[in-house]
């Protein structure tokens, strides 16, 4: 992902869709948010355990899962690390009962001479089920550590655990969860390839969130045919670390601000402190990432993120940065929602 002020293109785009934009220049209400009532459970309510059978989120399994797939080394797009991840995670999603699907296209970028493979992968719980979310986060590394000061680092590995890895890591535990998994919607993980495929830094020409992008095209070219809709994203990016504080990401309050409302009013509810009901971050006021495709083929699509990670594109993006307790903060809140959907 990358800072970005582009809101004017941006609208442009999301008009054409018939998306309604909110006052971006806004913050989010002061008071105590009530919209998350409905969805929390009550401290004594059964229905704040697991389903029967199940075991609760483990977030030292999820750390040990992550520890997994950055052993890998680095796991850029068309790599072989890629690959052996690819396999890595087909096998331990079917095996907890997911249908995973590759989407497979071929990716160019303008500061390379070759295309190169990518495949984006969906894992989907309830197949049969017409209305439908997304959990998403990217499993590419970035080419180089591009924020490293001294530029000899950039071709150092770099295996960028709390920068994507740990959104595979958070979907790969919850996964236990998810057969029998009490919400009335269906739900796909969609890991996107193709994040992180930009070879000229911040202020280049290369594009970003290449797999996002085309799973939004695909998702908007089969508008006729298809027989599902998705009614809401979310995307977990640079969200693992002890201290993080997940505030408010400005395309998603101004395109999305109702699943802003009714995630952060969970979080409220459960009294989930990294979840601050603020907008906006130290370095800028907007992000570009994955959930910008998806908001531009009218899915609300929102990004839980921390920009103000100070390993972001660092060789010290490192597996010890990636708390437990935090991870299972997250689950509580996001399972917490899922159970409380209703279809439409």
């Amino acid at each position: 992902m990358r800072l970005a002020l582009f809101t004017v293109v941006l609208g442009g785009w999301l008009a054409a869709v018939g998306c309604q934009p909110a006052d971006v220049t806004a913050d989010p209400p002061k008071q105590r948010v009530q919209f998350g009532e409905d969805r929390a459970p009550k401290p004594d309510d059964p229905k704040a355990t697991p389903a029967e059978g199940k075991a609760a989120f483990d977030g030292e399994r999820a750390v040990k899962y992550l520890k997994q797939v950055c052993d890998l080394g680095p796991r850029v797009s068309g790599s072989d690390g890629m690959a052996k991840q690819q396999e890595l995670l087909v096998k331990h999603f079917e095996g907890l009962g997911g249908k995973v699907t590759k989407q497979e296209f071929q990716a160019s970028q303008k500061s390379q001479a070759k295309k190169v493979g990518m495949t984006n992968l969906i894992v989907s719980w309830f197949p049969e089920r017409k209305n439908r979310i997304i959990l998403c986060c990217h499993y590419d590394t970035r080419p180089a550590a591009d924020q490293e000061g001294d530029k000899r680092s950039w071709a150092k590995p770099f295996v960028s655990a709390n920068d994507g890895t740990s959104g595979v890591a958070f979907l790969m535990e919850l996964a236990h969860q998810m057969k029998d998994f009490p919400t009335a919607v269906g739900v796909d993980f969609v890991i996107f390839d193709g994040e992180e495929w930009v070879f000229t830094g911040p202020d280049g020409t290369d594009d970003y969130f290449l797999g996002s992008t085309h799973f939004a095209q695909e998702y908007k070219k089969a508008e006729k045919t298809r027989k599902h809709t998705y009614t809401a994203a979310v995307l977990f990016d640079l969200f693992a670390h002890d201290g993080a504080k997940l505030r408010i990401e400005d395309y998603s309050w101004q395109y999305a601000s109702k699943l802003v409302l009714d995630v952060w009013g969970v979080a409220d509810q459960l009294k989930a402190k990294s979840f601050q009901f603020a907008r906006g971050f130290n370095r800028s006021t907007a992000v570009q990432d994955d959930h910008l495709p998806l908001l531009n083929v009218g899915i609300p699509a929102i990004d839980v993120i921390d920009f103000d990670y100070e390993h972001w594109h660092k060789l010290t993006d490192t597996p010890d940065k990636v708390s437990p307790k935090q991870l299972g903060e997250v689950a509580l809140v996001i399972t917490t929602w899922m159970k409380g959907l209703k279809e439409k």
